[in-house]
Formats: C-alpha cells, sequence, structure tokens
C-alpha cells in the first residue's frame, strides 16, 4: 500500500503563485510515475503534470510555461509550482502515484484562483 501526503493550495488572486507537494509512504514499492491531476466542476479529471521513472515530464497543455513539476527522489516527494495562475486553474488538485498498473490518489486540495 502506498500512502500519499498533500501540502499547498489555497485561495489566491489571478497572476499569483503557489506550491503543492506530495509525499508518498510505504514499504516495498517502486513508483513509475508521480504528479498531478485535478478536476473542476463539471469537468472530467485531466493531467496537470506528472514525471515518469524514467525521466520525462508531462504536462497538460492548459499549464506548459505557468506549472513546473520537481521531484526529491529520497524522499518519494513531488512538488508543483504553479505560477502566473489563472481562474480556470481553479480546481481539486489531486496527487497520483502508478506502481505497476495501480493508481494511488491523494486527498484532493482545493485551489482557488480569483480574478
Amino acid at each position: 500500500q502506498v500512502q500519499l501526503v498533500k501540502s499547498g493550495g489555497g485561495l489566491v488572486q489571478a497572476g499569483e503563485s503557489l506550491r503543492l507537494s506530495c509525499s508518498a509512504s510505504g514499504s516495498g514499492f517502486s513508483i513509475y510515475s508521480m504528479g498531478w491531476y485535478r478536476q473542476a466542476p463539471g469537468k472530467q479529471r485531466e493531467l496537470v503534470a506528472a514525471w515518469t521513472r524514467g525521466g520525462s515530464t508531462n504536462y497538460g497543455d492548459s499549464v506548459k510555461g505557468r506549472f513546473t513539476i520537481s521531484r526529491d527522489n529520497p524522499k518519494n516527494t513531488v512538488y508543483l509550482q504553479m505560477n502566473s495562475l489563472k481562474p480556470e486553474d481553479t480546481a481539486v488538485y489531486y496527487c497520483n502515484a502508478r506502481v505497476l498498473i495501480v493508481d494511488y490518489w491523494g486527498q484532493g486540495t482545493q485551489v482557488t484562483v480569483s480574478s
């Protein structure tokens, strides 16, 4: 079992920044990928940013150039730096870790960007 603990989130104004972090804990696991997804009201959950064990990173089109994902491998932690936030970034953000073919999800954290 993998447990995901997140921190960060909250209410900011458009143009401001936030940082989210997510740490994975447990035993006997090897993470294939780890990152963040988000879900806005009435919309499907979508990829925000993720890295894979192979070293590649993927970003959702709407956040490219504004968000940056980084990781601390020894701590099994990923960070999401969100700059130039827009009202359309408002959503519940979920940390995700994939171990083999199993997806683990953390509790969502609300990010609200006011205009």
